[in-house]
């Protein structure tokens, strides 16, 4: 299917520390995702993952609204099971794709993130919502249980309370959602940037080798079990312990002088 539009479905920035910023950019639509905005969103990440001057990745929304989850007026279109597998079978692997990436990436949420949209904040590696956002998993109010959602909202939260948001379809807070682990931090509508750029900056005066291992690692261990989960991690701390970042840091330390590291 094809989608005809007149503005990009995806407005990207970089600034001069190689932090880059994606905006859904479907506002009319609550930036669902349509099938062009998860084109876009593949080529976008795609670009970013072979880009080693990136150090940080935003993800935000257009218009009133974070997003709104899959298009479901596109969907309702073509009513064939191989159509429906495809679909969110692509859509799980740009969720995926979010979590390979070698930098952190940032939900910036305002509005409504609901169903995919939700979904999309949960896979991010952080996330910083205005205190007027919400959040729902809502696609059981139109007899579609969220089940591609339930697998990163379980992994957020707690097992009953990502349960009941997924049987209920009831909207939380931004608030709620920080308290149950789907989000970091909560700002005032006219501070969110700032929170943001706060986030932003701790993380670029970071090493990028360290937080590409570290991010690996952090994912990978999730799913072992603790032996194993132990193992990998002795394994990828000897090996960030011999980059020359964490030579000079350690350096650093002992003769109690800020590192110099090269970005």
């Amino acid at each position: 299917m094809t989608e005809s539009t007149d503005s990009p479905f995806i407005l990207q920035s970089r600034d001069e520390r190689g932090v880059v910023t994606l905006t859904l950019n479907r506002p009319a639509a609550f930036n669902a995702l349509s099938e062009g905005m998860l084109g876009a969103l593949e080529q976008a990440l795609g670009g970013v993952a072979a880009d080693g001057s990136v150090r940080a990745v935003v993800i935000a929304g257009a218009g009133k609204a974070f997003c709104a989850g899959h298009d479901l007026k596109e969907m309702r279109a073509a009513p064939s099971l191989d159509y429906y597998e495809q679909l969110f079978e692509r859509c799980g692997a740009m969720m995926l794709s979010i979590q390979k990436l070698p930098v952190p990436v940032i939900a910036r949420v305002h509005g409504i993130a609901t169903a995919a949209g939700c979904q999309l904040v949960a896979v991010c590696d952080l996330a910083v919502a205005s205190s007027d956002a919400r959040f729902a998993v809502s696609g059981v109010n139109v007899g579609l249980f969220c089940a591609t959602p339930s697998v990163t909202l379980s992994r957020n939260l707690g097992r009953k309370e990502a349960f009941e948001m997924l049987v209920t379809g009831e909207f939380i807070s931004a608030q709620e959602a920080r308290e149950k682990g789907l989000i970091n931090h909560v700002a005032p509508p006219e501070e969110l940037d700032a929170a943001v750029e706060s986030l932003v900056a701790s993380i670029v005066a970071k090493p990028r080798t360290a937080l590409a291992l570290g991010k690996a690692l952090f994912y990978r261990q999730l799913e072992t079990g603790i032996e194993a989960a132990l193992a990998d991690a002795s394994q990828t701390m000897a090996c960030n312990m011999m980059d020359e970042s964490a030579l000079e840091g350690v350096q650093a330390f002992i003769e109690k002088r800020p590192p110099a590291w090269k970005r």
